[in-house]
């Protein structure tokens, strides 16, 4: 068989050989080359465009499945979860109804923070068009079109904690205040939607929006909110036969309405002259939903570097996205500038310092496991579950903030600290893509961020100090408003001023008997309770300091997860928070509760929804979406009708709440 030949190519003619007449042709030719990917110089696929494509993909994604959603029938999504879980539960307006339940004491919502709507009603230049448009809850559509004049009309005066010139944003007002907080995502309003069924609706409904950014008695300098809470209150107890009012506060709402009751039984100008027995005789009960009586330690994280776990996790994922300056928009310390005028979130930092959350080498929650399992002792256990125990490293809570992992597990006697208090500011930060985004860390310097570094570990009782030390414009305004120690003595007059009110540490509960007060939360869901830092090096932040993910244990048991030690709680605050007050403090006759009014401890552990069309469940313990756990609105439902804890069944506990209560050493 002969061999096959190749055919010699033929020989392209050179460009000289080639007319003149050919020359712009050959140009395109080289062009449509290089658009194809062909030449030399082929276009970079760059991160905007990675950015740009994501977003894209996102955005279409999202409105066909809102297509979908509204195409289809209204009972398809309930037709299909039937399908899989079997007949849904009557909602409990619809079971209480058939039970004979009706409408009995008015309703007061107490929404918490950043769940509630705020408007537009006095603003710059860059705002035109936004009066009276939501600035915050809604589609936030604002954010994306003018994020800089948004971050602008959010933030509030950082000297006074008041309006800045020329900016008036203030709450929504109405039961559509906080109904939803963005489209499709409810807030209180299954809740409504249920009491709606035996018979409640505006007049025995009351939603007590305030502007949640504000420090609580600068709501009633501005606005005279608490004032206006305390008429409505009275309106709606005269309007209704004389029954008193069942109040529902909400996260920061629990702690707004501990305000309340001491500005409504203090004398004026400071308090609303309601006399000592306002509270009992206008208030049946107060059930608190998820309340951070003693504070949360994620407050903590957000003050010192604008983060939190899921914020934390995506800074490491994408090193310098959130820090540099991408569109001239940086986003932490946009965030860091605007929170830090918040004087609210102060409100959230932990109280009672090391007695209640735990020092060095110890933490009332010691010895939890985040895989549910409660770690036995010695003596109790078999010699494989002893030496399981004697293996594992203890977690120490009490270390809210650790610089390194190796710090975090180390015996105390091994820790040198080198205190930051006396460290000398200045040498500003090394960094000039940042000077249009002032942060307090700019005063700092380099020096005073080593030394902060250099201390290591922080307890509750040091967390206060490093706040003042990093913030000090910010804790100096806190400092007018909160307090977060134990008192001695109740009695001391300085207690009557307003900053204590809000602590639950340095107040005295009404002398209402007959009232009752709840807490309410869920319990099963990892809650962040203390971070492991690291320095940030990144020439392009203005945070120096990061949540180190790469701490991270893949063991069962194990509770560090990208950088934060997690325990039991609601996802945003610890049990320990939530619990402790109805389980030791307030439980009984104490200096706390003189009056000895009843307490009770409701926990809902969770449960995820089965499949993505039950939304996000009827038995959740989540913080907010446990506003549509069922079993919490039948208990609030209950008690709004007549009833008390007792027809509750009193006290509800899968935690270790009262086991942890017991080993925080409080005069009582």
């Amino acid at each position: 068989m002969p061999p096959v030949q190749r055919r010699k190519p033929t020989e392209k003619p050179s460009e000289e050989d080639l007319p003149d007449d050919d020359d712009d042709s050959q140009k395109k030719s080289h062009h449509h080359k290089k658009s194809n990917g062909g030449g030399t110089d082929k276009v970079k696929w760059s991160c905007v465009d990675s950015c740009c494509w994501f977003i894209g993909c996102v955005c279409v994604t999202w409105w066909f499945l809102l297509f979908l959603y509204n195409a289809m029938p209204a009972s398809f999504p309930q037709y299909v979860t039937e399908a899989i879980t079997g007949p849904l539960p009557d909602p409990p307006g619809v079971k209480l109804k058939k039970e004979g339940l009706k409408a009995k004491h008015p309703v007061v919502f107490i929404p918490g923070i950043v769940t509630g709507g705020l408007e537009l009603w006095e603003g710059k230049h860059c705002a035109d068009g936004l009066f009276r448009k939501r600035l915050w809850g809604g589609t936030f559509g604002e954010v994306y079109k003018r994020p800089l004049c948004w971050v602008e009309h959010m933030s509030l005066d950082n000297e006074t904690g008041l309006d800045p010139a020329g900016i008036r944003t203030r709450a929504v007002s109405g039961l559509v205040a906080a109904d939803y907080f963005a489209p499709g995502y409810f807030v209180w309003a299954v809740l409504i939607a249920n009491l709606a069924h035996i018979g409640y609706e505006e007049k025995n409904m009351y939603m007590a929006a305030y502007d949640w950014r504000l420090s609580f008695q600068n709501t009633e300098v501005r606005d005279q909110t608490l004032s206006r809470m305390k008429s409505n209150i009275e309106l709606m107890v005269s309007t209704n036969g004389g029954k008193k009012a069942v109040i529902v506060p909400h996260s920061m709402g629990v702690l707004y309405f501990l305000h309340f009751m001491k500005w409504v039984e203090a004398p004026a100008p400071m308090g609303g002259g309601g006399g000592p027995d306002w509270c009992a005789k206008h208030i049946k009960a107060v059930m608190n939903i998820g309340g951070p009586f003693l504070g949360v330690p994620k407050a903590v994280a957000g003050l010192f570097s604008a983060e939190a776990k899921d914020v934390a996790v995506a800074r490491a994922i994408a090193p310098g996205f959130l820090d540099t300056d991408i569109f001239r928009l940086q986003t932490l310390q946009h965030v860091m500038r605007m929170t830090r005028t918040w004087d609210s979130t102060m409100s959230m930092i932990p109280k009672g310092g090391d007695t209640i959350w735990g020092g060095l080498d110890w933490s009332p929650e010691q010895g939890y496991t985040c895989s549910g399992k409660k770690q036995k002792s010695n003596g109790t256990r078999g010699e494989e579950g002893e030496s399981l125990v004697s293996k594992k490293k203890p977690v120490n809570y009490g270390r809210i903030i650790s610089f390194g992992k190796d710090v975090a597990e180390a015996p105390p006697s091994e820790i040198e600290n080198i205190d930051f208090r006396g460290a000398v500011k200045g040498q500003s930060i090394p960094n000039n893509t940042c000077r249009d985004v002032w942060t307090e860390y700019h005063d700092m310097g380099i020096g005073g961020i080593k030394a902060i570094a250099e201390y290591k570990v922080y307890t509750a009782d040091a967390v206060i100090d490093l706040l003042h030390y990093v913030a000090p414009k910010m804790m100096a305004r806190g400092a007018a408003h909160f307090s977060y120690g134990i008192a001695d003595d109740l009695d001391d007059p300085k207690y009557d001023h307003p900053r204590h009110w809000s602590n639950p540490l340095e107040t005295k509960l009404p002398n209402a008997p007959e009232m009752e007060i709840y807490s309410l939360y869920g319990v099963g869901i990892p809650t962040e309770r203390s971070y492991i830092y690291k320095l940030n090096q990144s020439p392009d932040s203005c945070i120096p300091f990061q949540i180190f993910t790469s701490a991270h244990e893949e063991d069962e048991d194990s509770c560090l997860k990208a950088g934060v030690y997690n325990v039991d709680g609601d996802e945003t605050v610890p049990v320990l928070s939530s619990g402790f007050m109805c389980a030791k403090a307030w439980r009984g006759k104490t200096r706390f509760n003189p009056s000895g009014m009843k307490t009770y401890v409701r926990e809902y552990n969770h449960s995820p929804p089965a499949n993505l069309l039950e939304g996000r469940g009827t038995q959740s313990g989540a913080h907010v979406d446990i506003m549509g756990n069922f079993a919490l609105i039948e208990d609030i439902m209950r008690v709004a009708a007549g009833g008390n804890g007792s027809d509750l069944g009193q006290d509800q506990v899968h935690s270790g709440i009262f086991e942890w209560s017991e080993r925080i050493d409080l005069k009582l």
